[in-house]
């Protein structure tokens, strides 16, 4: 009963995993069958190259999931831990969205080449982060010393309450 999350998490994972590998194949099973089979008279050079941008577009994201879901396990065979949770933001979101952005470039590429365009999302909100960050390193001149300033009162406040004597009742007979 003690790893009854860790087995949880491991049975997410594994199903999880499992839905985004069928999706990359859903993906490029139709991509495939209409682009190349169906619309074939208009598949040039640079569909393959879409073909082959799109499936390292997928490979990436997908393996780098696939080792955060990884279970570890102890020398005796005992689940340790199973694996990331896949639910959580960060990186992990990331690649979550890249494997969907990357699956609908894939399938609308096949009605307009226009649709090559939504890749400049990555970059973009990338670079959206990165700014974030970049400007908290910049000061924010008067505002953030007046945030000082109040943080400086509460934390006197906080060491005077602390300095006083306190008295302690005990229990007489």
């Amino acid at each position: 009963m003690a790893n009854q999350g860790a087995k949880k998490r491991k049975e997410e994972n594994a199903r999880h995993i499992r839905k985004l590998h069928r999706l990359i194949i859903a993906c490029n099973v139709i991509y495939v069958l209409v682009r190349m089979l169906i619309l074939h008279s208009s598949f040039t050079w640079k569909h393959w190259i879409g073909l082959v941008l799109t499936s390292v577009a997928y490979v990436i994201p997908y393996q780098q999931l696939a080792a955060m879901a990884k279970p570890a396990y102890a020398d005796d065979g005992e689940l340790l831990d199973g694996g990331f949770d896949m639910s959580t933001g960060g990186i992990c979101g990331y690649f979550h969205d890249v494997i969907y952005i990357t699956s609908f470039v894939q399938i609308m590429s096949i009605l307009s080449e226009k649709f090559w365009y939504t890749y400049l999302v990555i970059p973009a909100y990338g670079a959206y982060q990165s700014f974030g960050f970049i400007r908290g390193f910049f000061s924010q001149g008067s505002e953030g010393d007046t945030e000082d300033e109040k943080r400086r009162k509460k934390r006197e406040r906080m060491e005077k309450k602390a300095s006083r004597f306190k008295f302690v009742r005990t229990r007489t007979r």
